[in-house]
């Protein structure tokens, strides 16, 4: 297994030791300064289920319930075509309601570095963000959004395919708390530290 030694780039030693850690021992730094790379050797990388119409109404709703209003939104998505359908079925309701779209940035699930998406996704301060995809490749994308961006999950409305116990443990304590989202059922739930609680119909 490649090792880097202590005469290797800084840069690289570092961020292969933070790594490590994270996969090896699940420990994780704070968002802020730990690396926003995640190793995927241990997570296989899965395709999220089809959104419904009850779950994209009560996505606009929680939106349109946020005070200051919200109008302008930057919305965000993996590349697999569930994920792509979710998103393009939310910017559809939220044009029927009046709202505008200030972007529309996609990631990979797995990469180099996020950085060029996360720093498109932050460009022109939209009043909200909002986010269909993947648990692993959100945990990458939000990972580097708390490591290089003003990013701040507490304005960010995302599907329930964000919505799992496996992206809080992926993208690791503190980096999505009070990011808040739709249930398929179309109730809610909010991530708190180390927890994800549900408001709905069917929540338990």
């Amino acid at each position: 297994m490649y090792r880097p030694c202590a005469v290797c780039p800084p840069d690289e030693r570092t961020r292969w030791t933070l790594d490590e850690r994270h996969e090896t021992t699940g420990d994780a730094m704070p968002a802020p300064t730990r690396s926003p790379l995640i190793g995927t050797r241990r997570f296989p990388v899965a395709a999220p289920a089809g959104h419904t119409a009850a779950e994209v109404a009560a996505l606009v709703d929680l939106l349109t319930g946020r005070r200051p209003r919200t109008e302008v939104v930057t919305l965000g998505h993996g590349r697999d075509a569930a994920s792509t359908a979710a998103a393009e079925a939310f910017a559809r309701a939220w044009h029927a309601r009046g709202g505008q779209i200030l972007a529309v940035v996609t990631w990979p699930e797995e990469a180099a570095s996020w950085l060029r998406p996360a720093t498109r996704f932050v460009a022109g301060d939209p009043d909200a963000w909002v986010v269909a995809g993947a648990a692993l490749g959100w945990a990458q994308m939000s990972r580097r959004l708390r490591h290089s961006t003003a990013w701040d999950p507490a304005r960010t409305f995302a599907f329930a395919s964000i919505g799992g116990i496996e992206t809080v443990r992926l993208a690791g304590p503190g980096t999505l708390d009070g990011l808040r989202g739709a249930r398929a059922d179309g109730g809610t739930w909010r991530i708190g530290r180390h927890s994800i609680t549900h408001v709905g119909p069917e929540a338990s």
